[in-house]
């Protein structure tokens, strides 16, 4: 038997060797890769960090200690050693395991993950409430050079500093999130990383000299000359108050062991900095990172990818072609985003006009900001970031885009259900949220053609906080490039006349809504009207007035959260001017939706296809 096969709980881990724990770390980076090159996941984080997981385990007694995984997307080896090993296979499947840490998943899932730059926060939480409750728990916080990027990591950090009792941040730098990482912290990382003498020698001493207080103090003090004089700069983590060890090697768990035991000692804030690579130990993953980030399966001896290109275009990039040839057109368009080049296709803009397309780190409400500050100087902005991440900017969207009342477009990719990556991903708020906002637009193309336009008629400009949502995935159109056409403001558009129902769609949701009145019409012998609506807000109120004067009962269709998204404005709306049509709304409902694809969860929420069918079957009753 392998070592991996005896390893169902932490506990097992612990029963091993240190000598023993490179071959079990082997079997976990095998297992990994043979498991999800028939079940794709997120593969080039997680070969990364098995060392680490492995070491910290062997260390820690979690669940008593607090292993916080900052986004969690990295947290596979944790889940396999933590006796979700036989349920790996099921990982991001309907009814399967989480692709993130969950907690009502498992007692080791201290805190469910998957947005980034929480970890330090919420360790310093629960370090906090160790020490109030005379706990000796430890708390670690695990995150990646790329999230520490974001604004909550330095706030939790600075907190951390003046307030924690026992907290470690292990600093996984790996110079990447998706794509390359960027920015003055990324730079200051390269350097901390080449003055590696100066760091292990710290690191080593630092740990000696706890165990002789009395000769610490004029040691530290020899330290500090000798980090000037071989840093040329000061240490940002001593700055705010954390031991600052590293850096080190992520791959050598023997030795992550050793630095980890005498970690754990050390009753103040301290930070471990380890150097991995990305894809470790699969060479088409390490060679091709951002690709291998999240590959789809795979030929585990080849690394080919079977060729599933599909005959439509995605969403994303629809996006990108436009913005570069609006951005070709308009030397006041730039392109922003929080860290997503790759995942939102605006590095097809970054290709051809570096200069006017700007990655500013996982700072999603940095990049708001930045994007209304760039506005009010005569730029327009299109900031380009993931519906679930926009939740992170709501203040920046209000006080410092709208308020303002300037020009920003901010293109909300993979709004609606998104699929595997489950509950803390889909899309499902932002018609809600940016609904209560003044001076916004909220619009919702239905296929490419329509993306393609809505954008040129942002790009006229006069118009706002203008916001975009589209859909995760391919549209529906095989031949989408198009002459821009204005988009009249908050008009819908009749798809098609009817006379026994009226279906009112939003978005994507139109083409689910289509097959299904073309079937319920052939199969029943009635007419159904369908209006793409096309606008959130502001609504056709027109077109509204006239629904209500001829039909009874009205459905709503979004891929959003049906109470408070757009047909709840629709319903208000009828009631407040005394109509006594019915209103049935369809989206996602009031809880969170967990993992699967797409379809299966659209089913699931009652908006797919045979959902549509099934309500309006109802209704006409």
């Amino acid at each position: 038997m392998t070592l991996l096969e005896n390893i169902n709980s932490p506990k097992d881990l612990k029963a091993l060797a240190p000598t023993q724990l490179p071959q079990l770390c082997e079997e976990i980076r095998a297992f990994i890769i043979k498991n999800l090159a028939d079940n794709p996941g997120h593969l080039g984080s997680n070969l990364g960090v098995v060392e680490l997981t492995v070491a910290l385990h062997y260390v820690y007694d979690a669940p008593t200690d607090n292993l916080v995984w900052d986004v969690g997307h990295q947290a596979y080896t944790h889940k396999i050693l933590s006796g979700r090993r036989d349920l790996f296979h099921t990982n991001r499947t309907l009814g399967g395991i989480s692709g993130f840490p969950r907690r009502n998943e498992s007692e080791y899932d201290c805190f469910s993950g998957g947005h980034s730059s929480v970890s330090i926060s919420a360790a310093l939480g629960m370090d906090a409430a160790a020490k109030i409750l005379k706990s000796q728990s430890h708390s670690v916080a695990i995150i990646g050079d790329g999230a520490m990027s974001g604004g909550l990591a330095f706030e939790g950090l600075n907190n951390a500093g003046a307030i924690s009792r026992d907290i470690l941040v292990v600093l996984n730098d790996n110079d990447m999130s998706i794509d390359p990482n960027v920015g003055a912290l990324n730079q200051y990382l390269i350097k901390m990383t080449i003055s590696s003498k100066y760091n292990k020698l710290k690191s080593k001493v630092g740990l000696f000299l706890n165990r002789l207080p009395k000769t610490k103090k004029f040691v530290a003090k020899t330290l500090s000359l000798l980090k000037l004089s071989m840093l040329k700069h000061g240490n940002l983590f001593e700055a705010l108050n954390f031991r600052y060890f590293g850096v080190t090697d992520g791959h050598n768990v023997q030795e992550l062991v050793s630095i980890l035991i005498r970690l754990k000692k050390l009753k103040e804030p301290k930070l471990l900095h380890i150097l991995t690579k990305k894809g470790k130990g699969y060479a088409p993953a390490e060679a091709s990172q951002t690709m291998w980030h999240a590959p789809g399966c795979f030929d585990v001896e080849t690394g080919e990818r079977p060729n599933n290109k599909s005959e439509y275009t995605k969403f994303q990039d629809v996006f990108g072609y436009t913005l570069l040839d609006l951005a070709n057109a308009n030397p006041r368009i730039i392109g922003v985003t929080p860290a997503m080049p790759s995942g939102s296709s605006m590095c097809i803009m970054q290709k051809e006009l570096p200069k006017r397309a700007f990655d500013v780190g996982i700072a999603e409400g940095h990049a708001v900001t930045f994007s209304g500050g760039a506005a009010t100087a005569g730029l327009l902005p299109f900031c380009n970031i993931y519906s679930s991440f926009l939740q992170r900017a709501y203040d920046n969207i209000i006080h410092d885009i709208a308020l303002q009342d300037v020009d920003v477009v901010l293109c909300l990719d993979r709004s609606g259900l998104v699929g595997e990556d489950g509950s803390s991903h889909h899309g499902a708020f932002d018609i809600a949220y940016l609904s209560a906002i003044p001076n916004i637009t909220i619009s919702a193309p239905r296929n490419e053609r329509e993306l393609r336009n809505i954008m040129y008629t942002a790009s006229l400009g006069g118009l706002g906080t203008f916001a975009i949502r589209y859909p995760r995935g391919n549209g529906s159109l095989k031949d989408w490039r198009c002459e821009f056409e204005t988009i009249p403001i908050g008009k819908s558009e009749r798809l098609k006349e009817g006379s026994t129902i009226a279906v009112l769609t939003l978005g994507a949701t139109a083409v689910d809504a289509s097959k299904a009145i073309i079937e319920l019409e052939s199969e029943k012998g009635i007419t159904i009207e369908h209006i793409d609506l096309r606008f959130a807000k502001p609504l056709d109120k027109t077109m509204l007035d006239d629904i209500a004067a001829r039909f009874s009962n009205v459905i709503t269709v979004e891929d959003g959260t049906k109470d408070y998204g757009v047909g709840s404005q629709i319903a208000a709306y009828f009631n407040a001017q005394g109509y006594n049509s019915k209103v049935t709304k369809l989206g996602i409902p009031d809880k969170f939706i967990h993992h699967g694809s797409i379809e299966e969860l659209k089913g699931i929420c009652g908006y797919n296809k045979d959902g549509i069918k099934s309500t309006i079957v109802e209704l006409l009753k």
